[in-house]
């Protein structure tokens, strides 16, 4: 029973930069998996990134060099840094993680990221 908390998202022009936030209701120390994800209108959602312990991380070829996945334990809050932004990023990102064990996935609600001139 995870409650994932996102926050951070609004509308940038094209090369801006975002950070958006997402806070879980519990320790992040007790999550080993948690990801980044997106929609875009009319499209599928998609893995944009994954952060594995704050050691291991994977990105979307898409995102590579542009955003960055971390964490940090004092706020207990995982971030998605996103620079260089384009038209294209433009999606609603959504934050999740899922139980090892059970299988089942949890959600945030989601936050909207628009990039336009």
């Amino acid at each position: 029973q995870v409650q994932l908390v996102e926050s951070g998202g609004g509308l940038v022009q094209p090369g801006g930069s975002l950070r958006l936030s997402c806070v879980p209701s519990i320790s992040i120390f007790n999550i080993y998996t948690i990801n980044w994800y997106r929609q875009a209108p009319g499209k599928q959602r998609e893995l944009v990134a994954a952060d594995t312990r704050g050691g291991t991380t994977n990105y979307a070829d898409s995102v590579k060099g542009r955003f960055t996945i971390s964490r940090d334990n004092a706020k207990n809050t995982v971030y998605l840094q996103m620079n260089g932004l384009k038209p294209e990023d433009t999606a609603v990102y959504y934050c999740n993680t899922r139980n090892p064990i059970s299988l089942r996935d949890y959600w945030g609600q989601g936050t909207r990221v628009t990039v336009s001139s």
